[in-house]
């Protein structure tokens, strides 16, 4: 084939594959994120590693999300703040013990990016988060407070577009338990591709079967790209057990297991247990 006509047909693919992209893109515009959730997840780390000489208090921690940060957050309108310790689960008997050094997870509900934005950059800068949260805030270099923070930001898929939480979870029910998982694949296309099989009959499925989906993110931002995130939650680990049992072999998620549309589309699941601070809204 001759270099001219190559070139043509090069162009006139590009052309193409532009013109195909063009409805999604005008459909979907940047800048704004008002028709899905945007959620950011915090990970303040306790454990000693390189920072620490020993293990953060989580007492101080504690203190200045329960009466600084939350409360600025809910000034905000940011009300449905998750707050949110790693528990070790045994299974087998559906009995759980709070896992030693956990780091404190939070999960943050954005409607726009500007409101991402005013909370990471300007909240601190409050006088009253910084007379509420003085111990943590100026805490010495010598015994800082955290060994460091995560973050990650995560734009709601189109099949649970809203923060989504449960009767039993708004009415704080003593012994409710969250799962949150990663999913991490070994190229973005692949993570989109996963991204589809949730929307397209996975999160119809759990939410069918009782598993209380909470919310269910694409990661923007922050480290392990790429993968995507979410959150389920059941009123008792039985009862949220019994919902994943029922998971597995049931017919609708074998046919879409086994479409090969979806085949290799994860390379790693990270599954984590947590149980809700006293004070989480959640």
């Amino acid at each position: 084939m001759s270099s001219p006509r190559r070139t043509f047909l090069q162009q006139a693919a590009a052309a193409s594959a532009a013109l195909a992209l063009a409805p999604r893109l005008a459909a979907e515009p940047s800048g704004t994120s008002s028709d899905r959730d945007l959620h950011e997840l915090r990970c303040y780390r306790l454990k000693a590693e390189t920072r620490l000489r020993a293990d953060a208090d989580p007492a101080a921690l504690d203190s200045f999300l329960e009466h600084a940060l939350l409360p600025a957050l809910d000034r905000l309108g940011l009300r449905d703040v998750g707050v949110f310790s790693e528990l070790d689960v045994q299974k087998d008997t559906a009995t759980w013990t709070p896992k030693q050094g956990s780091p404190v997870w939070v999960l943050i509900t954005h409607r726009t990016l500007d409101s991402f934005l005013h909370v990471s950059a300007e909240l601190l800068s409050d006088p009253a988060v910084q007379a509420a949260g003085a111990t943590h805030l100026q805490a010495p270099a010598s015994s800082p407070g955290f060994e460091r923070i995560d973050c990650w930001l995560y734009r709601a898929f189109r099949g649970l577009p809203r923060l989504e939480v449960p009767a039993f979870s708004r009415s704080r029910a003593p012994g409710r338990i969250f799962e949150m998982r990663d999913y991490e694949s070994h190229s973005e296309v692949k993570a989109l591709n996963k991204m589809a099989m949730f929307d397209d009959g996975e999160i119809a499925l759990m939410k069918d079967l009782g598993m209380h989906p909470v919310f269910f993110g694409q990661a923007l931002a922050g480290p392990d790209l790429p993968h995507l995130r979410y959150i389920t939650c059941g009123p008792d680990l039985a009862s949220h057990l019994a919902a994943w049992g029922k998971f597995g072999p049931d017919p609708r998620w074998a046919a879409m297991r086994d479409d090969p549309r979806y085949a290799g589309n994860v390379s790693r699941n990270t599954p984590r247990f947590l149980a809700p601070k006293a004070y989480s809204a959640i």
